[in-house]
Parts: structure tokens; C-alpha cells; sequence
């Protein structure tokens, strides 16, 4: 089995509802009209089979990921001896309200209230089955308030009292400056952090690797840029990086790289991609060329909230 396998993760945003801003989504899932709740479980549940024969053993849902949380609740059901080799995470603050809808107006709402909390933590354990071994505040940044809510946070530090990890994920341009906040709390409950990495927006490396540094569990999501990064234009800056391996083998390659990167995230929705992320091996990118690939981080964020809902 692959080492990869075991810093492998396997996130279910994109088989959890049925419309997300991943690039190659309709060739990857078909018709938006046959994505109905049984079938999308049904992927789910196969992905999930495959992912425990290649080894993968840290599965992502969240509470605004549509139903993933309950499909992977009837998956680990159907399969209770597998639950005890597995890292579940989860994350609580969005909610889904698309209602199933590809057009809907709006997909998710953001919340990040102690009140929330109250509301999202129990639905999460009913739907899993169990508590999460990870629980996270979803999308953290410099305007949230979850960071100053004195009355939440004592709320995580419970919740860490009772084992769970506690963590946050980031997202936008000042993820850097979120993950260094969470870190100066005091009696900070955070163990976790879960953030955006890839070639295009590497801007939170550093802040990552002092998270790491200090014990904490770093989960890198987004290290294809949402299908960005999985196939390469001819002659464009990535292209030419890449020293003839596949564009999606060297995306994920970099993030393993990392020595922050506790977990890598697969966003698959076919077996095919899973099992390209096994195959990827640890490509190291010197500083100087990570910097020619960057985009700004104002400009990766802005494009990033363009993407159609597909």
C-alpha cells in the first residue's frame, strides 16, 4: 500500500450536494437532473468503499456539505468495524440550504454564534452515528467572530474536555493572520487547523508551519485550486514547472511536500481520482518557483467566489 495513502485524505464536498464550484463536475457526475439523493449516496458509499481499500483513513464532511455527513453516517453504519481505524473531522458553522437545488440563490449560510454551535453539534452526532474525532469552526476569517465569542469558546474547550479535537478551518486571503490569532488565545482550545494550500495561493504556509511546529494537526484542503490545477494549458507558467509529471500528480506531490501537511485533501468524486491521489509522491518546489505561481491572494479569492455553482 502507498505511504501516500496514510496523509491521504478524503473530503466529501463535492458528493455531499448536488451542485459545487469544482471545475469538470458535470463530466464527472453527469446530468445535474440524475443527482438525486439516492445517487449522489450511492457515489458517496462507493467512494468511501474505495477509499478504505487504497488506505485512506481521515475522512472530511461538514454540516453545510448537504447530506454528506449522513451519508457517511449510513456508511459507517454499514460498517462498524472500520470506524475505529478512521479520523473522522467535521465542521459546524454554514449551514446547507440549497435545498437540493442546482440553481438555487444561495447554497450555504454562515454562522459562526454559540447558538449555532448548540444547534449543529447534535445534528452532526446524530448523523454520524458518534462524535467526530475532529470538529471544526467552518471558514474562519479576520471578520468572524469566533475567535473574540468568550461564551464559544469555553464551548470548545468543553468539548475538548470530553476528547473531541477541536480546531477551525480558514479560508480568503488573511488565512495567516486567522491561524496565528487562533494560536495567541489563551488557553487556546485549538488543536486542528484546515486551510487552503495550493500552488496558485500558498500565502498561508508559513503561518501553517507554526502551527505544526506547535503540535498542532494541519490539514491542507484545495491543493488542486478546485480542479484548477488538475490539468495543465500547454506553455502556461504551470506547465513549465511541472517537469513532465502530470499536473495533478505535481499539485498534490507539492502539498505533500509541505512538512506542515499532516493530511492532504482528495476532493474526488470518481474512484479514478482517488486513486491518482494514492499515486502521488512528495515533489519538492523550491521557494523562488512558488513564488512565480502564485496569483495574489485578493485576486485567487475574488476568481474563487466567481466559480459557478455547477
Amino acid at each position: 500500500m502507498p505511504a501516500s495513502s496514510a496523509r491521504l485524505g478524503f473530503g466529501l464536498a463535492a458528493v455531499g450536494r448536488p451542485a459545487y464550484i469544482t471545475t469538470g463536475r458535470d463530466d464527472d457526475l453527469g446530468d445535474p437532473a440524475a443527482r438525486s439523493v439516492p445517487a449522489l449516496r450511492a457515489r458517496a458509499h462507493a467512494l468511501l468503499d474505495e477509499a478504505w481499500d487504497l488506505g485512506i483513513r481521515y475522512i472530511d464532511a461538514a454540516r453545510s456539505y448537504g447530506l454528506a455527513e449522513d451519508f457517511l453516517g449510513g456508511w459507517l453504519a454499514a460498517h462498524p468495524e472500520r470506524r475505529s481505524a478512521l479520523v473522522i473531522g467535521s465542521k459546524w458553522g454554514y449551514a446547507y440550504v440549497g435545498e437540493w437545488k442546482m440553481d438555487a440563490a444561495v447554497h450555504e449560510r454562515k454562522e459562526h454564534s454559540a447558538a449555532m454551535f448548540d444547534r449543529q453539534w447534535p445534528e452532526t452526532v446524530a448523523a454520524l452515528g458518534s462524535p467526530p474525532d475532529f470538529y471544526l469552526v467552518h471558514s474562519v476569517t479576520p471578520d468572524s467572530p469566533a475567535l473574540a465569542d468568550r461564551e464559544l469558546l469555553q464551548r470548545m474547550r468543553r468539548l475538548r474536555t470530553d476528547g473531541v479535537r477541536v480546531g477551525l478551518s480558514t479560508s480568503g486571503p488573511r488565512q495567516a493572520d486567522v491561524v496565528r490569532a487562533a494560536m495567541r488565545l489563551d488557553d487556546c482550545p485549538f488543536t486542528v487547523v484546515q486551510s487552503t494550500w495550493n500552488l496558485r495561493e500558498s500565502s498561508v504556509g508559513d503561518a501553517l508551519a507554526e502551527a505544526h511546529d506547535a503540535g498542532w494537526t494541519v490539514v491542507v484542503k484545495e491543493a488542486l485550486a478546485n480542479g484548477e490545477l488538475a490539468s495543465a494549458e500547454p506553455g502556461g507558467d504551470f506547465a513549465s514547472a511541472t517537469s513532465g509529471i502530470a499536473s495533478d500528480l505535481f499539485a498534490l506531490g507539492a502539498a505533500l511536500s509541505q512538512p506542515f501537511a499532516d493530511i492532504v485533501l482528495s476532493g474526488a468524486t470518481t474512484a479514478e481520482h482517488l486513486r491518482r491521489g494514492v499515486e502521488a509522491r512528495a515533489v519538492e518546489v523550491d521557494r523562488a518557483v512558488l513564488a512565480g505561481l502564485a496569483a495574489d491572494p485578493s485576486d485567487y479569492w475574488r476568481r474563487r467566489s466567481e466559480r459557478p455553482w455547477r
